[in-house]
């Protein structure tokens, strides 16, 4: 069973493989001038909702890093269906692959059976949106257990350029049990 994180909790030491050949450590930005990362997990190859999402993350991923938020894309597919996943939609993006179930339930993430072999041939993870701040804290925490519920990116980035402005002083919100 899937323990579902925190808003406020240290996020877990987790790597994953990526695309680009270098091991990804979950929770810390790819990029220098990133102090914050925003995983965005999807559901394979196999969901044509993904591959729409993916396209517009990688339409505004320069917005994100113009607002010192990295973007990393991850699931359960293995390496060469992600490969071919983003070869067909023509994107790059910092994909990491080969998330585990136990890394997924790590991170609390929902966890689905394929509906049959023509869907796809393994367990795979919901969407879910997880964003780490500079502290190595989970932020922000959105996660949905089937593949209609997504956050609108553009909504999305004006909040994380809201919270991460000074002026604001905006808490981790939904820390209170």
């Amino acid at each position: 069973m899937s323990k579902k994180l925190r808003a406020g909790e240290k996020f877990p030491d987790l790597n994953l493989k990526g695309l680009d050949g270098r091991s990804l450590k979950l929770g810390v930005p790819l990029r220098e001038n990133t102090e914050w990362l925003m995983i965005v997990v999807y559901r394979g190859k196999h969901c044509p909702i993904c591959t729409k999402y993916l396209k517009s993350l990688n339409s505004r991923q320069n917005d994100f890093y113009n607002a010192g938020v990295d973007v990393l894309a991850i699931s359960c597919d293995p390496e060469q269906k992600v490969r071919d996943h983003i070869d067909e939609m023509g994107i790059e993006l910092n994909i990491g692959y080969d998330l585990s179930l136990e890394q997924a339930r790590t991170l609390g993430l929902y966890i689905s059976e394929p509906r049959s072999p023509k869907e796809t041939d393994r367990p795979f993870t919901e969407p879910g949106i997880l964003v780490v701040n500079e502290e190595s804290k989970l932020h922000v925490v959105d996660l949905a257990n089937n593949p209609f519920v997504r956050p609108d990116l553009d909504l999305l980035l004006d909040g994380l350029k809201f919270i991460k402005n000074p002026e604001n002083n905006y808490p981790i919100r939904g820390t209170m049990e």
